[in-house]
């Protein structure tokens, strides 16, 4: 029992001093993380009040130093610039064919597409009124001649008649009687003169009626194209050209074409008839085809502030149509002028401005005047000079007189524009 009670004496020493050993340890540790702490703690609030200073610092700087701005210099405009518009393709010509008679539709023998030629037969109509009418005209104008021959007759024995009488020695035949021979004759002319006229005015008639059955036939008025049919077999067909009448077709000719283009009024006095213009278009493809200007309406329509143009091209091959859209290039000569990127115009309530930097690096505002706008690129007439350096995209913050840094780009004007527009 003693030897188990000092046992029990001897582990509790032992704990007591493992506690004691244990609680210094934790305190030296605790003591080491609050230095390292405040270490830490001073060198970031160190790092902190360099770095706002350098940032004052520079801050300070950029304020006081100018501001860095682009520029690109003017350069001189271009002899000849191309000028892009939409167009339209017209016929040569375009007719559509109405009936000279009234009828029934007998046959159609073109279709739409079918391309044909000058007097050809397109369709034939039959005419039951028209013929019977021819019948009857001819009936009238030989019962006309027939009433000739009697006149004549009559007017040959009153001929007769009266040169007896009138050669009659004296006394034999009284002077009436010789009157009243005279007065036969004479009336048996008029009615001669009658029977011929009726002659002439049924052969009139019948000539009319003849010609108009020409017209049975339906012929094409040029070589061309039927565009549209709008017949059958057995429609009933009414002459004329009236808001109540039917066409039978319509017939164009494609080769050569027209292309009719508006042109803005500010380009108007550049379309002089002989510009070349290139046309392209969805039938075409990648190929383009060359004409000219060949008249212009020398006038400006009121309402669209537009000319109209009219260019001739060929067509052998019938590419294009009628009707269809285009694009229509020109080469367009250019009066002497300064190009700058469209980005280094300002729009202010005095007129369109460009900002210049002269070699004193101070910006100056200078009214200028636009010839021509491109989109990106745009023609000055005056207010720029040649060599001027202006200046792109240029910030609201600048005013008149104020001091930059520029920084010249690429002197050419469209990737200027175009690295300009992407910022």
């Amino acid at each position: 029992m003693q030897q188990r009670n000092q046992f029990n004496e001897h582990e509790s020493g032992r704990a007591d001093a493992y506690g004691y050993g244990t609680g210094r340890r934790l305190r030296n540790f605790a003591g080491l993380v609050a230095v390292v702490l405040a270490a830490g703690f001073f060198v970031v609030h160190r790092d902190k009040a360099r770095h706002e200073s350098t940032l004052s610092a520079e801050t300070a700087e950029s304020v006081a130093r100018p501001p860095t701005v682009t520029v690109v210099t003017a350069r001189p405009a271009r002899t000849r610039y191309s000028l892009r518009l939409p167009g339209e393709t017209a016929a040569w010509y375009e007719s559509t064919i109405f009936a000279r008679v009234n009828g029934y539709v007998a046959k159609w023998l073109v279709d739409i597409g079918d391309h044909v030629k000058k007097g050809q037969v397109m369709a034939i109509i039959d005419t039951p009124e028209l013929d019977a009418e021819l019948i009857a005209g001819k009936a009238k104008l030989a019962a006309a001649e027939a009433e000739v021959k009697v006149r004549e007759a009559e007017a040959n024995f009153a001929n007769i008649s009266y040169e007896r009488w009138r050669d009659s020695p004296k006394g034999v035949v009284s002077e009436q009687e010789r009157d009243a021979k005279k007065a036969e004759y004479d009336s048996a002319v008029a009615r001669l003169n009658a029977a011929n006229a009726q002659v002439a005015l049924d052969q009139a008639d019948v000539d009319k009626l003849t010609a108009l059955t020409q017209f049975k036939q339906v012929q094409a008025p040029f070589d061309g194209t039927v565009i549209q049919r709008n017949i059958d077999i057995g429609n009933l067909i009414t002459a004329g050209s009236t808001t109540n009448t039917t066409a039978l077709y319509r017939v164009t000719q494609d080769d050569p074409l027209r292309i009719f283009v508006d042109v803005p009024q500010s380009a108007a006095n550049a379309m002089k008839v002989g510009v070349s213009a290139r046309i392209s278009g969805y039938n075409l493809g990648a190929r383009t085809v060359e004409g000219k200007i060949a008249r212009t309406a020398q006038a400006i329509d009121p309402h669209a502030r537009t000319l109209r143009v009219e260019v001739d091209i060929s067509n052998a091959d019938h590419s294009l149509v009628p009707g269809a859209f285009v694009d229509v290039v020109f080469e367009v000569p250019s009066e002497a002028g300064v190009e700058i990127p469209a980005a280094a115009l300002l729009f202010r309530s005095a007129g369109p401005q460009v900002a210049v930097v002269g070699q004193d690096g101070k910006v100056q505002f200078h009214p200028v005047t636009i010839t021509r706008d491109e989109g990106n690129v745009v023609e000055i007439g005056s207010g720029l000079s040649v060599g001027d350096r202006v200046v792109l995209n240029l910030s609201s913050r600048i005013v008149d007189g104020d001091k930059v840094i520029p920084s010249e780009l690429e002197n050419d004007l469209n990737n200027a524009a175009r690295q300009t527009s992407s910022k």
